[in-house]
């Protein structure tokens, strides 16, 4: 054991003179036939030369350009089999951490410029999990707010050395980072209100009408609307619920209203002269250049994380940077919930209002963004491009991440052996011949398109590659080939009642038999007690026509119900049209009889409501439910969250229960007076449910009324 330690500090000591006098010389040569002349093994060789390099490099950490090329000395000794594949890398980890943040980043440049013999097979393989753990190390010790810039620029090499497909950098699942938490608030009597006037800046000494009506209010609703925002960007799948998405809206229409109301303006050389610092006033003749100013501008720095004072959101929504950065993250945001990620819940579906919105939103946000100064037009091209790239990195990954492989190059010969012939066989075509080679072999064949990129370039174009041009071309008639085959143009089934009412199908002896299958199809009289054998069919299908036109009066003695309530010094009633409203007391007792129940479908429910109910009706019955219209919410299938909106949305109780009401008659296919009437003694509101029954009383006598 002594031996062999005696043996490594022998062989290190060489190695260091050794590796002095070839890095002083800058011959690697050196250094190789000293290494070969040593008598020991490989691997003791190697260990003590390692040894040597390490130890060399603390002496030069303060001359960076030393360090620079005594790193790649060490690159070159791997190359001749010195040293392992790993030591350049294990170099520059040892260096990095023995000096201050401000010289490694000096140094990461020489990291940067090299990425391309990182990237040799040779280094790749040893080295790409060391150079991972030396720029996380980095990453550990900078901040990620005063460090950006260097912090991009190492998550930009990474970028860079590791494939695209690299799983270890890929979000696959398409996770959100839910750490990023924009912290704000304060007590709302300590806002300060402040206004500000839409020309762009603060002017306590205006005094016309006009510029006081055109002055932007901020106080603490308005701020606390715009930092809450953060939360929908930090975690935009809070969209997809429908009270959330009240509150984003809400808060996003607030926010862009404010920034419409208050517009930035260009600064001109005239009122920005005195905004150029002093220390620029004696290098230049004209501090207030165009040139300078643009310079001014683009000096400016880029903060990742905005301070939330609230005493600072009249300066930042002056600052054109800020106000860019808010308003690409509203597109950002636009983009992900209409776009199609493999990983999305199935219950993360935008309804077409919600789609309809977004829209104009967008077209809204654009406008805001060309407005913004400088170069606002430019900015908002430049934010379309990016997503628009944006779009096929999603496409890329919904595929799982494909790794990128370079295209098979085309054989050069093919295209150099295919041009001459083609000349010569047109040459001889012009002067009467055929078309023939030199060698009187025909023409090569122009190699054929391999059908994954025919599929690929399909499919870019969102269209399908069938193999064949006619069937792609019928395939390609609708993009949706399913919903095309629910087209109106293809359903071929008449009208129940028009078949009925055809006497020329009458005639038909399947007849009767087509007419039961229109009618299990179409109508919800199928399904009533049918049980007395005497009657015919016939007579059956003859009352259910009847029914039906009986059901389509009623629909317009509720509309004209509705219209009466609506409007009442509207006099005229609809004449009754259609026959069967006075029948004879047989003919009545055999329909009666025949069509004993009625059991309607889903689809009629929400058609046949036997009794309409008005807005002012249901804010009549909203004061007898009072407070306890949170346990009827319940009952009704209202979550907690849903609740809470009804509260947020309205101040007084009647308004709250009000909407509850409004919105379960609108959406339940099951809502009615009778229903309602049901529930609230279920639930031992019983004053609440003779007030139902009471109004039900007085809409019943309307009904009869207008009927008479």
């Amino acid at each position: 054991m002594s031996s062999n330690s005696s043996n490594f500090l022998v062989l290190s000591k060489t190695f260091t003179e050794s590796l002095e006098r070839a890095f002083a010389a800058n011959d690697i040569e050196v250094l190789k036939a000293d290494y070969d002349a040593a008598r020991a093994s490989d691997n003791d060789k190697k260990t003590a030369l390692h040894q040597a390099f390490r130890d060399m490099l603390l002496t030069k950490s303060e001359d960076i350009p030393a360090i620079e090329g005594f790193i790649s000395f060490a690159v070159n000794s791997c190359r001749k089999d010195m040293t392992v594949a790993t030591m350049p890398v294990v170099l520059l980890g040892d260096i990095f951490d023995a000096v201050t943040l401000d010289r490694a980043e000096q140094i990461f440049t020489y990291v940067e410029n090299n990425v391309a013999i990182w990237k040799e097979e040779f280094f790749f393989t040893a080295c790409k999990h060391n150079l991972l753990r030396m720029c996380n190390d980095l990453l550990r010790r900078l901040s990620r707010s005063q460090n950006t810039v260097f912090c991009g620029r190492i998550l930009l090499f990474l970028a860079k050395f590791f494939p695209f497909s690299e799983r270890s950098g890929l979000n696959i699942i398409s996770e959100f980072n839910l750490e990023n938490i924009t912290e704000y608030g304060m007590d709302g009597n300590e806002m300060i209100v402040e206004q500000l006037s839409s020309s762009g800046g603060t002017d306590p000494d205006a005094a016309d009408g006009e510029a006081e009506e055109n002055k932007l209010k901020i106080d603490y609703n308005l701020y606390c609307k715009f930092w809450a925002l953060q939360d929908f960007f930090r975690n935009p799948n809070q969209c997809y619920n429908k009270v959330q998405w009240k509150t984003f809206e809400t808060h996003a229409k607030s926010v862009l209203s404010a920034f419409s109301s208050f517009k930035l303006e260009e600064h001109r050389a005239s009122s920005s002269t005195n905004a150029v610092p002093k220390a620029m006033e004696g290098t230049t003749g004209n501090s207030g250049s165009p040139m300078e100013q643009d310079e001014i501008r683009e000096s400016g720095h880029f903060f990742a994380k905005f301070l939330t004072n609230p005493k600072l959101l009249s300066l930042q929504l002056s600052d054109s940077n800020f106000r860019r950065s808010v308003l690409v993250q509203f597109l950002i945001l636009f983009q992900y919930l209409n776009s199609t990620v493999k990983f999305k819940a199935e219950t993360h579906v935008l309804t077409q209002a919600q789609s309809d919105w977004l829209k104009e939103t967008e077209t809204q946000v654009y406008q805001l963004i060309e407005e913004s100064p400088p170069n606002g037009k430019k900015f908002a091209n430049t934010a379309r491009h990016m997503l628009l790239r944006e779009e096929l990195w999603n496409s890329w990954k919904n595929e799982g991440c494909k790794e990128f492989k370079r295209p098979e190059a085309v054989l050069e010969d093919t295209d150099s052996s295919t041009a001459p012939k083609t000349a010569g066989g047109t040459g001889s075509s012009a002067g009467g011949g055929t078309p023939s080679t030199g060698s009187g072999r025909p023409p090569a064949k122009r190699p054929r398109k391999p059908l994954g990129d025919l599929i690929r370039d399909a499919t870019k174009q969102g269209k399908f590659y069938m193999g064949n041009p006619e069937i792609t071309r019928l395939w390609n008639l609708c993009p949706d080939n399913l919903q095309a085959c629910k087209g109106t143009d293809r359903n071929f089934l008449p009208s129940l009642e028009t078949y009925l009412e055809n006497p020329k199908e009458k005639q038909d002896p399947s007849f009767e038999w087509r007419a039961l299958r229109l009618l299990a199809r179409q109508s919800p009289h199928f399904f009533t007690l049918f049980n007395t054998p005497s009657y015919k069919v016939s007579d059956y299908l003859e009352s259910v026509r009847k029914k039906i036109q009986k059901d389509k009066l009623d629909i317009k003695l509720e509309h004209a119900i509705q219209e009466e309530t609506a409007n009442p010094t509207h006099t005229e009633q609809p004449e009754p049209e259609g026959e069967g409203l006075v029948g004879e007391e047989e003919q009545e007792q055999m329909d009666t009889e025949l069509l004993k129940t009625e059991q309607l479908t889903p689809e009629d429910k929400n058609t046949h409501k036997t009794l309409a109910v008005t807005k002012e009706q249901l804010s009549e019955l909203a004061p007898s439910i009072g407070r306890d219209w949170k346990k009827l919410a319940t009952k009704l299938g209202y979550g907690a969250d849903e609740i809470q909106y009804f509260e947020s949305e309205h101040a007084t109780v009647a308004d709250q229960c009000c909407h509850l009401l409004t919105l379960w008659f609108d959406d339940d296919m099951d809502a009615s007076l009778d229903n309602l009437a049901y529930i609230l003694e279920g639930l031992e509101m019983i004053a609440a449910a003779d007030s139902v029954k009471q109004m039900i009383a007085l809409l019943s006598d309307k009904v009869e009324e207008v009927s008479e």
